[in-house]
């Protein structure tokens, strides 16, 4: 036999065994460090460099405010200085807004609504013109049955 200085497993780490990580592509908006009591929203400035006063301008007065580069540290680096938001992170014309938790419930909550009534009043204006006679919506049953062998 050989003489061989073998080193205890002790030194052996499970890290040093782990296979490594995959590749993932990177994703194309960051996600902000969560704060207690405010969701966050990439908000449109300009669409192919044009930019878009209408809906930055809604989005302001529906309640969102934008994300200051000193509150989130990560973002800090992809502010604009010569941006419409100078203190505000900016990436492609979005810019990170946030609103009290409350506020986005509330307004989830009213587009919900208009969705379901706007659904409501589509079916009720299509079953108002559906005859007895002939209805619109029939339904049917099928029956599968063999035949002699």
């Amino acid at each position: 036999m050989t003489n061989q200085k073998r080193e205890s497993r002790e030194l052996e780490s499970r890290a040093e065994m782990e296979r490594p990580k995959r590749w993932m592509p990177p994703s194309l908006l960051p996600d902000p460090e969560p704060q207690d009591g405010y969701a966050f929203r990439w908000i449109r400035l300009s669409t192919l460099d044009k930019a878009d006063p209408v809906n930055i301008t809604s989005k302001l007065r529906e309640g969102w405010e934008p994300v200051k580069a000193s509150t989130q540290p990560k973002l800090s680096l992809m502010n604009n200085p010569n941006g419409r938001f100078p203190d505000g992170i900016e990436i492609g014309g979005l810019l990170l807004c946030k609103t009290p938790v409350e506020f986005a419930r509330d307004r989830d909550a009213y587009y919900l609504n208009q969705a379901e009534s706007q659904m409501n009043s589509v079916d009720n204006n299509f079953m108002r013109e559906s005859d007895p006679r002939m209805p619109m919506f029939k339904e049917r049953s099928t029956k599968v049955s063999l035949g002699r062998r």
